[in-house]
Parts: structure tokens; C-alpha cells; sequence
């Protein structure tokens, strides 16, 4: 597949920028409109009246110009499909979502989706810690530090996060902790007996070291075109029914636990500012990720991407551990609630229009090519 050429067959001075309907498509079509481009949202029936009626464009508000409507997301791997995004010079930008809903199927995403993609689509796969080459690997290369992972469950020596996709819904994870191999066998007894999650799935489950700390989001931009790399925000999570958790006395908490099971669902993302004397650290931490990533993954960091951390006590100081990477827009439009993209632009610049700005550049420094897979 040979991107270059069919994005040479556009045209350029009426593209449009294109997103899954979920995860930031919201975000990345208003920073889109703020920017002079067109906007379209692919949408699955049932899932699209926020697009067409709540943020449709209509005069000065709203910020998605046209959506498509399938019967499944996934259709978006169509032919005729493709082709209409490309008669509407659809440059794509990608999110967690539009993984989740092609069912992680990276080899489509790589090379059946032939619609020019901001950012680089041969990253997305190092989500999946399943795979061969994974975040971990790169984590590793990098000389970033993670939570030791534990390949034997009978290796158990500490208190441990276990990460494993459930049955219902493949996209999320059933988080459960456990202090012993004991425990693990009594939760995962518990969990296949409840159908929660399956014994394939189980498989593929990760035994990662549970990091006490202060959970922190660094949202970071790595611009190929200026060679720079930008703090755009800060965020940390919502989650349930955990948060719940820490609302009750603690004396109710193992009673309760052991009816209801501890909940790391996404329920959204709260702002939240890291210490001045934190951020040489911070930056060294994503200047390492950019480059380790374009020896590994050619042509490297494209955008947006976000290093998920927790800041941990010392002493002798305050380290910081990497959980999650996400090689995309983070699932967090609230960023711009931090300050730090102002620090740099004067203003706050969302996550969306920083890749509209990136993509108008591109095109006026004739290095468009540069910035799309």
C-alpha cells in the first residue's frame, strides 16, 4: 500500500479530517474546524445522534460537518467505503477505539485501510501486550521504567495488578489485585466461574507489579516537522467503582469488596498539575520514548501520544513508572484544563487542533508526506 500516491490524488486545498465516532471525535473535529478543515465522523447507527444533531455544524456552532452512518464500525474497512472517504480527501486520525472496534486487527488497520492516516499506524499494534513487540519491549529499550512483569503466577511476591480482557466485552479489562499465588488462583477460579473472563483470554492476561502512587497522564506531541517535543497536558482518571470505594469507611471494604469485586472501568478524566521541578524529568522520559520508538517503528512518533505513570515517594526523590502508553490521541479532551500547552502557544491548544495545526504546516512547508502513514 502506497499512501504517498493516493494522497498525491487529492485535493489538497479541500481535505478533510476524518474520525471513528467515539473515544476523542469530538476533540479532533473541533480542532479541525478551528483550523479552516472540513470535518466527518464515521458513525455506527444507534451511536450517531450526538455527530448529526447535538455537534452537527450549523452556522457558528457545532464542529462535525458530515458523518457516514454503518451498520458496524468495522464496515469502515468497506471498499466502497474507502472510497467514499477518499473522494472526500479524508485525512484519518486514529484513537483507541478505532482499534478496539476493528477488533484489534492490526494487520487490516497496517495495510487494508488504505485512507491516508495521521500518525503512524505501524505504532498502534504496541497496545497490545499480547503481541510480540509490544509497549513493554519499547518501554525496555528505552530505559523506562515499568512494573516488573511476572510471566509465572507462582513467582507472586508482592502485591500484584492483574490485566485481563473480559468476555462480554472484549475491549475491557477485568483488573483484579492479588497479594499471592494463592490469591490468584482463587480469584481466577472465581472469574472463570462466573464467566467473566475465558481460559483463551486468561492466556493472555498480564501479572503486573501494583505501583502505589499518584496516577498521572503526561500528554505529549512530538512535532516531525519542528523536531519538537510538547507537554500538551496533564490528566489523571475517573474510574468505577474504585472511586466509590474511596468514599466509604474502611472497615466496610473487604465485606464489600467480596460482593461486588473491585471496578476499573473508565468513567472519565480529571485535570491534574505535576510539580515545576518534575517536568525535566517528565521530558526526559518522552524524549527517550520518541526516539527509541523511530529506530523501532520507522518513521517514529507522529502527534500525539501519552506516557500513563505513577509518581511514586522517595526517597532519595520522586520517580516516575510508566503502566500504559497510549501511540495515539489520548482519551482525555479535558488536557486543556493544565497549563502547560499555554505555557508554550500563549493559549490553550487541545489535542485536535494541535493536529490540525501540525497537518496545515505540512502542507505549507510541502512536508505533508512526512506526517501521514
Amino acid at each position: 500500500m502506497n499512501i504517498n500516491n493516493i494522497f498525491k490524488q487529492y485535493d489538497k486545498k479541500n481535505l478533510t479530517i476524518g474520525v471513528l465516532g467515539s473515544h476523542s471525535a469530538l476533540e479532533v473535529c473541533r480542532g479541525a474546524k478551528d483550523e479552516g478543515f472540513r470535518t466527518l465522523v464515521v458513525t455506527q447507527i444507534g451511536r450517531d445522534r450526538p455527530y448529526n444533531y447535538y455537534f452537527k455544524s450549523q452556522n457558528d456552532l457545532g464542529c462535525v460537518d458530515e458523518t457516514l452512518a454503518l451498520e458496524k464500525f468495522n464496515e469502515i474497512l468497506v471498499k466502497k467505503n474507502q472510497d467514499f472517504l477518499r473522494s472526500k480527501n479524508v485525512i484519518f486520525v486514529p484513537h483507541r477505539s478505532f482499534e478496539v472496534y476493528l477488533d484489534s486487527d492490526y494487520e487490516a488497520i497496517e495495510n487494508t485501510f488504505k485512507i491516508p492516516m495521521f500518525g503512524n499506524r505501524y505504532m498502534l499494534k504496541i497496545e497490545e501486550r499480547s503481541l510480540g513487540f509490544n509497549q513493554y519491549n519499547l518501554l525496555e529499550q528505552a530505559g523506562i521504567r515499568y512494573p516488573k512483569i511476572f510471566s509465572d503466577p507462582r513467582e507472586i511476591d508482592r502485591l500484584c495488578l492483574i490485566k485481563i480482557l473480559e468476555k462480554e466485552r472484549g475491549f475491557e479489562r477485568a483488573f483484579f489485585i492479588v497479594d499471592s499465588y494463592e490469591d490468584y488462583q482463587k480469584k481466577i477460579d472465581e472469574g472463570l466461574k462466573q464467566k467473566i473472563f475465558t481460559k483463551m483470554q486468561l492466556e493472555q492476561s498480564v501479572i503486573e507489579e501494583f505501583i502505589i502512587g499518584v496516577h498521572v497522564n503526561f500528554n505529549f506531541f512530538y512535532s516531525p516537522i519542528y523536531k519538537r517535543l510538547e507537554l500538551l497536558g496533564t490528566d489523571t482518571r475517573r474510574q468505577t467503582n474504585l472511586e466509590g470505594f474511596s468514599k466509604i469507611p474502611g472497615f466496610y471494604h473487604q465485606e464489600l469488596i467480596k460482593k461486588t469485586g473491585i471496578k476499573y472501568e473508565e468513567a472519565g478524566h480529571i485535570a491534574v498539575t505535576v510539580l515545576e521541578s518534575m517536568l525535566s524529568q517528565i521530558y526526559e522520559l518522552g524524549e527517550r520514548f520518541v526516539t527509541t520508538a523511530e529506530k523501532m517503528f520507522s518513521p517514529g512518533v507522529i502527534g500525539p501520544f501519552a506516557l500513563q505513570s505513577i509518581i511514586t515517594p522517595g526517597p532519595p526523590k520522586k520517580d516516575i513508572v510508566v503502566v500504559d502508553v497510549s501511540p495515539r490521541v489520548p482519551g482525555s479532551p479535558g488536557i486543556t484544563s493544565t497549563p502547560y500547552s499555554g505555557y508554550l502557544f500563549g493559549k490553550p491548544i487541545n489535542v485536535g487542533r494541535r493536529i490540525a495545526i501540525e497537518i496545515k504546516e505540512g502542507l505549507r512547508s510541502n512536508k505533508i508526506l512526512t506526517i501521514l502513514t
